[in-house]
């Protein structure tokens, strides 16, 4: 497939370059939105099958091998503290090279899947610290070159703000300080739309695009009482960062996810703020028949806008088969969770490299005071020690260097060679 959607596109590119009767230029390079299906450029309907690049641009604490240290200021944290910050940035600066490469975008598309979910935090836009950088982030130059290499092979790309300004979840998955701060925060909503904004204006004729996911995941259902205010705020939101990519870019479709892990749309209800708005769930777990995921399936016939499931995974072979099919049975497109992580329970694999477990055990210590941190660096075996686990970790990631869990692959409908 290497440019083939290159190579489809620039013939679209002249194919939509005609004129209506009414001599309005008909722009139809994008994926479209038509009732509950999503419609290629050439006509046909496109059921997303794909992945999810967790962990490359939202470091998450459970995919290193850690435990309580599970979010990326903390994992930022507890690096600076064991090696130093200068050993972190440049930690950092080699894991964003070698996790997501050309090679692993390659493989991805000779599985036979058509997309991927790239999720991002919303500081790569900012000059707050992050990733070892503070100015200069790199969030478009990352993102651009994901773009160029699916071009290459043949994927779409559906970027997703997974970690939004002030927090939308309030868990470790936003890399946020406890609660849902986005929801009640003026300056952060001004900031996330104002970021969507300039997003859209990069991409807005850019045809691999699918499509922008507007945040992932919002609002934990740990909240009590605050849960229903929160809920009754999101749909507000979610037209403030509509209107803020409206503004530049009048075509790319964007995605609205259910409140309490993607699962709830009862908050959604008259969100289809114009054609090319589509919704998102999520699942972890429990029954894979169609009863299980019955609600989803009501509110997309309901809204008669395509429903797509932007995570599912980490469970049994025989399971994830079961629900793939239930999902093609019922016309939701999925994009598995992650593509890579530390160990299984994903499509490719990277191994914990020598003295990786001493990085663990210095996470896991108790670190409230400069004394404790003292204690566990030496218990750990020494700053030195721990550099060389954390240098070797960054080799470890690449591809050439990962094992391909093709059993999992297969499951999800896929083709693992």
């Amino acid at each position: 497939m290497k440019r083939l959607l290159a190579s489809l596109l620039a013939l679209m590119a002249v194919a939509c370059a005609t004129t209506t009767p009414s001599d309005e230029t008909t722009d139809c390079r994008f994926v479209r939105v038509e009732g509950p299906n999503l419609v290629t450029p050439e006509g046909e309907v496109l059921f997303i099958r794909g992945t999810n690049l967790g962990n490359w641009l939202n470091p998450e604490g459970y995919m290193f091998g850690f435990r309580s240290v599970n979010s990326a200021h903390f994992i930022d944290e507890m690096l600076c503290q064991a090696i130093g910050p200068d050993a972190t940035r440049e930690f950092w600066a080699a894991f964003k090279d070698n996790y997501v490469t050309e090679a692993d975008i390659a493989f991805i598309a000779s599985t036979g899947a058509n997309t991927l979910r790239l999720p991002f935090h919303y500081k790569l836009f900012t000059d707050e610290d992050y990733m070892g950088l503070s100015s200069g982030q790199d969030g478009f130059e990352r993102m651009d070159q994901v773009v160029e290499w699916c071009r290459e092979y043949g994927l779409y790309v559906i970027l997703d703000m997974h970690d939004a300004p002030g927090g939308q979840t309030g868990d470790n998955i936003d890399d946020s300080y406890g609660y849902p701060w986005l929801l009640v925060s003026e300056a952060s909503q001004e900031l996330y739309a104002d970021i969507w904004r300039r997003i859209a204006e990069h991409y807005k004729d850019e045809p691999v695009i699918l499509g922008y996911d507007l945040l992932n995941e919002p609002i934990a259902p740990y909240f009590g009482d605050d849960v229903a205010e929160l809920n009754g705020r999101l749909k507000a939101l979610y037209r403030r960062g509509f209107d803020a990519i409206r503004e530049v870019d009048g075509e790319h479709i964007v995605i609205l996810g259910g409140a309490q892990w993607n699962s709830n749309f009862e908050p959604l209800e008259d969100c289809n703020f114009d054609e090319q708005v589509m919704y998102s769930c999520h699942r972890y777990g429990g029954d894979p028949t169609p009863e299980a995921i019955g609600s989803f399936i009501a509110f997309r016939d309901k809204v008669n806008r395509p429903m797509y499931m932007g995570e599912i995974g980490h469970n049994t072979y025989e399971w994830m088969a079961e629900f793939s099919k239930t999902m093609q049975d019922n016309n939701i497109g999925y994009t598995f969770w992650p593509y890579k992580k530390i160990g299984s329970s994903s499509w490719v694999g990277f191994t914990a490299p020598e003295g990786w477990q001493a990085v663990i055990d210095f996470a896991e210590s108790p670190r409230a005071s400069y004394a404790e941190i003292r204690e566990a660096r030496l218990g750990a075996g020494g700053s030195e020690a721990m550099e060389a686990a954390v240098d070797a970790l960054a080799e470890a990631v690449r591809f050439a260097n990962c094992s391909i869990d093709k059993e999992y692959i297969r499951a999800l409908g896929l083709k693992a060679e």
